[in-house]
């Protein structure tokens, strides 16, 4: 037995801060190109891993804004969620590239250990400073709106680490200028691709969580079925499932067994009001499909299966 419920496929948590991220790949690139003349004047591998970061951020925003587009298409009889999973996928292939840049700065900075060529550390410098500047502007347009989108929170996190990044490269020009001491390039290079491993990593692990549709983290299916069982009328509730669409869409569904007297038009309608109201009062549910069963019926089908 359905309800109605608000299947809304409008606007998805990332469609909604779209204005920012095109705000953040317009710095991200304008800076990346900085960079990436920086480091071929200067020599600075650092400098280059920075921008390097920085260019796979850009991508994974650019990413997350054709899959924002995409998501906002209209369901069909073959794809009845829409294509609102397509923000899944672009957060999988942003995780994807991050991993594949950091393992490729790694090795570019081992083959330079022992060789360090010579760094113009003013050029390096002035190209870090920017980089760290931009970053910082753009974790500021960013940080209201990483808490409600995967994609988003990639953005920022990614911002995040060519922060530490930039913090890296300037602190490199600084040792080079003061002690002539050029593996410190390389040494910052290998700071940055340990820096972008991990956050990759949580990236990676938040998606594979959606796609193997695990339980949403904060949900505790216990306290659901607490509250389910406190409706009046409700007797017992057994396949409970809850699992998530993309960024700020869970589902929730469940088999609901009930009193024999409580089926009736306006008893069941009750109910389905209270379970619904209850999921999106309590766990920010809306997208809810009840099945109710009569009592009666449950023990029927105890007994043969006795």
């Amino acid at each position: 037995m359905g309800h109605d419920h608000n299947h809304s496929h409008g606007m998805t948590a990332t469609a909604k801060h779209r204005k920012r991220l095109i705000a953040v790949l317009a710095i991200t690139l304008a800076v990346v190109l900085v960079q990436v003349a920086g480091a071929v004047i200067s020599g600075s591998l650092a400098l280059l891993a920075d921008a390097g970061h920085m260019l796979s951020d850009a991508a994974g925003v650019f990413i997350a804004l054709l899959a924002a587009w995409i998501a906002t298409r209209p369901p069909s009889d073959l794809r009845t969620y829409g294509y609102q999973r397509a923000e899944v996928l672009a957060a999988l292939a942003n995780a994807l590239v991050l991993i594949v840049i950091s393992v490729v700065i790694f090795i570019e900075a081992i083959r330079r250990i022992g060789s360090a060529p010579e760094i113009r550390t003013d050029i390096m410098l002035y190209a870090a400073v920017l980089g760290a500047v931009a970053n910082l502007i753009s974790l500021l347009i960013l940080r209201s709106a990483q808490k409600e989108s995967l994609n988003v929170r990639g953005a920022y996190l990614e911002v995040l680490g060519d922060l530490l990044g930039s913090f890296a490269v300037i602190a490199a020009a600084v040792v080079i200028m003061i002690t002539g001491y050029q593996a410190a390039d390389t040494i910052a290079s290998i700071v940055i691709a340990l820096m972008i491993l991990p956050r990759a990593w949580h990236l990676l692990r938040d998606v594979v969580d959606v796609l193997l549709e695990a339980t949403p983290k904060g949900v505790e299916v216990q306290l659901i079925r607490e509250h389910i069982l406190s409706v009046a009328g409700v007797v017992a509730v057994h396949d409970i499932h809850i699992w998530t669409i993309t960024s700020g869409v869970p589902v929730f569904s469940a088999h609901v067994v009930v009193e024999d007297a409580v089926l009736n038009a306006r008893g069941a309608d009750q109910v389905l009001d209270k379970l619904t109201s209850c999921l999106g009062s309590h766990f920010d549910t809306e997208h809810c499909t009840f099945q109710l069963e009569p009592a009666s019926h449950s023990e029927h089908e105890s007994r043969q299966h006795a």
